[in-house]
């Protein structure tokens, strides 16, 4: 490595590039490129790195100003109270990629579910009838 591209390692990472970025762009092992910037101290999370220079970030709950780890995964919320309570507001942004349906062995009826792929039966009271042969105390 020369110090041509060790300048444009230091340029790249400023500027919020990966290892796997700047290992492409400078044909150069992404190994090579991870050793030379923890030896230099341009390690860490590279989005950290240009978007917390002069750039501050709220909560969208209730606005307040969060605090940026250098080196760490930038945060989106303040608290889980507030994470929570943003999210139950916002459900139309949710995307629900795990409903599932099926039909019920017991009654024949068709339901669906969110999350839980293995399931067999549309209530409690069909699971008893099933494994007991009888109605439900």
């Amino acid at each position: 490595m020369d110090d041509r591209q060790r300048q444009q390692i230091r340029e790249l990472r400023e500027e919020g590039y990966g290892y796997g970025r700047i290992a492409q762009i400078l044909e150069i092992s992404e190994n090579t490129i991870k050793t030379y910037c923890r030896r230099h101290g341009l390690g860490g999370v590279a989005t950290n790195l240009a978007s917390s220079e002069g750039k501050r970030q709220y909560c969208p709950c209730c606005k307040s100003v969060l605090e940026l780890i250098p080196g760490r995964k930038p945060k989106k919320f303040c608290s889980d109270k507030c994470r929570m309570k943003w999210w139950n507001s916002h459900l139309d942004q949710v995307k629900r990629k795990a409903n599932y349906s099926f039909v019920c062995p017991v009654c024949k009826k068709q339901f669906s579910v969110y999350g839980n792929a293995n399931r067999k039966y549309c209530s409690h009271a069909c699971y008893i009838k099933a494994r007991f042969g009888g109605d439900e105390v």
